[in-house]
């Protein structure tokens, strides 16, 4: 009877210190993969810095040099990078305002039409969500593919050099248009060059100006449905950021991002109107060998230097 008391009650304190020591079974939990972020650090600037990045903005967003393209190769050549996302939806609604600013008649005039149900202007308004449809359904179904690409400076590089095709190609292709507004089909055909300008490279400006004159309209109309249709894409890239606003708090500081507004805002200005001006006069193509220069540079230094290659 004492030995089955002494087997129900288990082993004594001795033989529980002479039992071999086990480490507790651990069962590894799957990890969150970390999500990568395209040119986005965390870091502090100062008022200085965030003008000039402000500037570039402001000018690359809508000059047909490409803004995506212009980062990335400074990432690489200079390790520069926006810190963080609240700057970067800063400097996005800067230059937003920046076209409204200049096409706030044109704006003002389609809103009254709409709400009097003129035909024109909603015509008009429909062409553009027409043309915006293309590059939303690839911007957010492709979001997470198309993230690679901005890692990938010899990319941009050679994208730089179709813009510069693409921008040289509208002094020839302006001679033919005469239409005030694209059909259904050309503001189709506008929306999938805008699409094709998520690409680091491709200037968004540059391609849907080329697709409009290519769709028979006037240069200068074309350039004011780019610029329209810019307000809608500018305002999905930052409505898209908005969810990571939370999580990023304000690393770069009020004085800095002020700045940045102020900055991005006043060189968007003046790159619309620069980009006017050089499309009437007709030189509009001595941005293609800009960004011939660029984007051949870039490509020759990375044959040299692989470390370049990204």
């Amino acid at each position: 009877m004492g030995r089955v008391l002494a087997r129900c009650a288990g082993p004594g304190p001795r033989a529980l210190h002479d039992r071999p020591h086990r480490p507790p079974l651990r069962v590894p939990l799957p990890r969150r993969p970390r999500r990568r972020t395209r040119l986005r650090g965390s870091h502090r600037v100062n008022p200085l810095e965030a003008f000039v990045l402000g500037v570039v903005q402001g000018l690359t967003e809508f000059l047909p040099v490409s803004s995506s393209g212009h980062l990335v190769l400074g990432q690489a050549l200079f390790g520069i990078e926006l810190p963080g996302v609240v700057f970067e939806v800063n400097v996005h609604v800067a230059t937003l305002c920046a076209v409204c600013w200049v096409y706030r008649g044109r704006l003002a005039e389609l809103a009254r039409g709409v709400c009097s149900a003129d035909r024109g202007s909603i015509r008009d308004v429909g062409l553009l969500a027409a043309a915006t449809l293309p590059a939303a359904a690839i911007g957010v179904g492709l979001r997470d593919a198309l993230e690679p690409t901005f890692e990938r400076p010899v990319l941009a590089a050679a994208m730089l050099l179709v813009t510069g095709a693409v921008v040289w190609s509208i002094r020839r292709l302006s001679r033919r248009g005469t239409r005030a507004r694209p059909t259904v089909g050309g503001a189709l055909a506008i929306g999938m060059a805008q699409a094709f300008a998520i690409l680091p490279g491709i200037s968004r400006s540059g391609s849907t100006v080329a697709a409009a004159v290519a769709a028979g309209v006037e240069p200068r109309r074309a350039a004011e449905f780019s610029f329209l249709l810019s307000i809608p894409a500018i305002g999905g890239a930052a409505v898209l950021q908005a969810p990571e606003l939370g999580e990023a708090g304000l690393a770069a500081g009020m004085l800095p991002l002020a700045v940045a507004f102020a900055a991005a805002a006043l060189s968007g200005v003046f790159a619309i109107r620069i980009f006017l001006r050089m499309l009437e006069q007709r030189v509009f193509h001595r941005f293609a060998w800009y960004c011939w220069l660029v984007g051949g540079g870039y490509l020759a230094a990375a044959a040299i230097w692989p470390a370049l290659r990204g």
